[in-house]
């Protein structure tokens, strides 16, 4: 099975000779800017070697000043210019924030929050997905753009929107009250079978009609919502500012169906609040906008959204849309990127599959919120560390471009992480056995637990198809339905192999929990495969508390006490003074099964990056546990191969053995180690690309 396939697959061109090439560039606000500095812009990008910029994400009081006036005079102008500089235009729907006029006249587009208070216009998307009002507005913006620049070369594909969700994921207005009560009609066709879905016989819920369904409002400081109208509420609003996409493209494409359309998912371990698996099949190429994560976790965080997103782009190029230079603004605390992290982090990205690296923005902002948020050319000018380092990469992306880098496809690992939005959202409810699950940070403490084992996995999304992986982890998989449990079963009969963690197949799609013993998906045959039946959770509430096991591991927030069946195989045991003290002493924590052809493994409680690492070693049957100072990705086209290699630590070097046929084509930080057998030394934040014929 592979659900929600994109079949509308368009890569945008560029104004190149051959109109391909690696996409460089970044948001671009001339209308924020005095025109006389457009020139100048213009020159230090084709310096820069900037090929592609997006125009106009917020323009749209520019735009349309009134309700009843129009003025592209302006944006004639860039557009003209930058097409007469060989560099492209990714022009944006401008729909993301509305003009103050609109607001102020039509008030019943703002957004309400669960407490009943408007949200204000003044930010970003202070509109509601379901006001017909604000659509109707949106979607003349777009007819308008798509009749003036649809046929402009210069326009090579359009920006719909800008990161949906950021500022009215969740609504809680009149719009969304009746929008909600026709998303669960059309979902359940009974009140019945609502009821039974979201449990309301519990706290006297239940409701006779449709019209008495509510939105999961403020109730209290110590109240609880239902978790299952919860999960439901977050599917809604996924699916209505998916649908609001959806009718901004059709009215694009209506007028301009030749070029591609894509809007900038939010995709790292920290915010990932769609379920993009669903819009991946909407766009005619995936993009993302990823902002680091300062410290030691840096690259790993980096590279494990990006395997997400690569997966959602299903074997295709993906486009990084926006990502910083440097320093953000929107953190309490706003770390710079150290010498050599820009090139670095802009080339991991092509490491995993990347076509197009682009940044927010081109030159940094004088006024408003994001003044202080890093550029292409920052307030200090051209005559700056950073700006040269902006040129470095462009010079480097024209390497990997002239080497036939472009279209290349990622080579992927035998090892496949699932994702699953549904439990990233159901791990954020509040009446969970601990609040301190987290699905995301679950599934990169696994990644990198296989980095540090000298191994790599990818990162697929539950729904996809996962049948050609060797072996198959499911961190913190809160939600598995029937289906998935009964697709992991034929996997492992087939002779794959199964890793379920601790906190996974504990309910299914309506938040219902499974009986009979945990893990209780699939009533009860996830339980079957591992051989193992839970009857409670050990939660550990206090930080400086730990449970060790047998093995040499501890776990500090949540162990299952569980017993095994005589057929199964228990790879270690709770043990010691704490264990002892929550009665939990050589109950089994990591247990392995035989089922069918293959195996299924069960991990029992949270484990660190170092435990993670040395259980895979056992697991995987790797030679060494030894932290894996190296990153290594390889992508492959019809005649050649090209290895990424990044250095993962901030102090140890790490050491490259290169074939001797391999052309190194990008070098950063590193040196040749030895003559002898082609070897090299990577240097904190190195870099050693090379290509090698297939």
């Amino acid at each position: 099975m592979k659900s929600l396939t994109n079949s509308r697959f368009s890569w945008p061109a560029l104004l190149t000779e051959n109109a391909a090439g690696i996409a460089f560039g970044g948001d671009y606000n001339p209308d924020q800017w005095p025109e006389d500095v457009w020139a100048q812009d213009i020159e230090l990008m084709k310096r820069a070697g900037v090929n592609v910029v997006a125009l106009g994400i917020f323009s749209w009081d520019r735009i349309q000043p009134t309700e009843d006036t129009w003025n592209f005079a302006w944006l004639d102008r860039i557009i003209a210019q930058l097409g007469d500089a060989g560099i492209a235009v990714d022009l944006a729907t401008s729909t993301a924030s509305a003009p103050m006029w609109l607001y102020k006249k039509y008030p019943q587009v703002l957004p309400v929050d669960k407490y009943g208070h408007t949200v204000h216009a003044g930010s970003r998307q202070s509109w509601r997905p379901t006001s017909k009002v604000f659509r109707e507005f949106a979607l003349e913006m777009c007819r308008q753009l798509a009749l003036r620049y649809g046929n402009n070369p210069t326009v090579t594909s359009w920006h719909v929107g800008n990161e949906y969700g950021w500022n009215n994921r969740h609504d809680y207005s009149e719009d969304a009250a009746q929008a909600f009560t026709t998303w669960c009609e059309n979902k359940y066709g009974t009140i019945d079978a609502l009821n039974e879905a979201w449990g309301t016989s519990f706290w006297s819920q239940e409701v006779r009609s449709f019209d008495e369904v509510q939105l999961p409002y403020h109730m209290g400081a110590d109240s609880m919502v239902n978790p299952s109208q919860q999960l439901d509420f977050e599917r809604f609003g996924n699916d209505m500012l998916l649908d609001f996409y959806r009718a901004e493209r059709d009215a694009i494409q209506s007028i301009c169906p030749d070029k591609p359309c894509t809007t900038n998912f939010m995709i790292s371990t920290d915010q990932c609040s769609m379920d993009y698996q669903q819009w991946a099949a909407e766009v005619d190429f995936v993009s993302n906008d990823h902002y680091f994560h300062e410290g030691e976790s840096h690259l790993d965080e980096l590279t494990c959204s990006d395997a997400l997103v690569a997966a959602l782009a299903q074997g295709k190029p993906w486009y990084v849309m926006e990502h910083s230079t440097s320093a953000v603004q929107w953190k309490p605390l706003n770390a710079r990127k150290r010498n050599g992290e820009l090139l670095r982090d802009s080339l991991a990205h092509v490491a995993i599959g990347a076509d197009a690296i682009n940044f927010f923005q081109w030159r940094q902002s004088r006024f408003g919120a994001e003044a202080f948020h890093s550029a292409m050319v920052p307030h200090a000018g051209e005559d700056s560390k950073l700006f040269r380092g902006v040129c470095e990469l462009g010079s480097s992306l024209k390497t990997l471009s002239d080497a036939g880098l472009q279209g290349s496809t990622l080579k992927p690992s035998d090892t496949a992480i699932l994702f699953s939005a549904a439990s990233e959202w159901a791990t954020r409810c509040e009446t969970l056995p601990s609040k301190k699950l987290s699905h995301w940070h679950d599934v990169l403490a696994w990644y990198r637990g296989f980095e540090d084992a000298g191994a790599r996995a990818d990162v697929v999304p539950l729904a996809n198809d996962w049948s050609d992986y060797s072996t198959v982890i499911l961190p913190t998989v809160l939600v598995l339905s029937d289906s998935d449990t009964e697709r992991l079963a034929t996997f492992a009969k087939n002779g794959g192999r199964v890793i379920i963690g601790y906190a996974t197949g504990l309910i299914d799609e309506n938040f219902h929990i499974g009986l009979g013993g945990y893990p209780g998906a699939g009533n009860g045959l996830l339980r079957d495969m591992l051989g193992v039946r839970g009857e409670e959770f050990n939660i550990l509430g206090d930080e400086d508390q730990a449970i060790k096991l047998s093995n040499g591991a501890q776990s500090v927030l949540w162990q299952n006490d569980i017993s095994v069946r005589d057929d199964v195989d228990v790879l270690a045991t709770y043990t010691g003074e704490a264990a002892d003290d929550w009665e939990l002493n050589n109950i089994p924590a990591f247990t392995r099964a035989r089922y069918g052809k293959g195996t299924a493994y069960f991990v029992g409680c949270d484990l660190d990056r170092a435990a993670i690492a040395n259980y895979l070693g056992e697991v995987l049957q790797t030679e060494s546990v030894t932290t894996t100072n190296l990153l290594h990705t390889v992508r492959e086209s019809e005649n050649a191969v090209f290895d990424f290699y990044f250095a993962r630590a901030e102090t140890d070097l790490a050491l490259v053995c290169l074939p001797q046929d391999a052309q190194v084509l990008i070098i950063s930080s590193a040196q040749k180690s030895s003559d002898t057998d082609n070897s090299y030394a990577l240097n904190r934040n190195g870099i050693l690309i090379t290509k090698r014929g297939r």
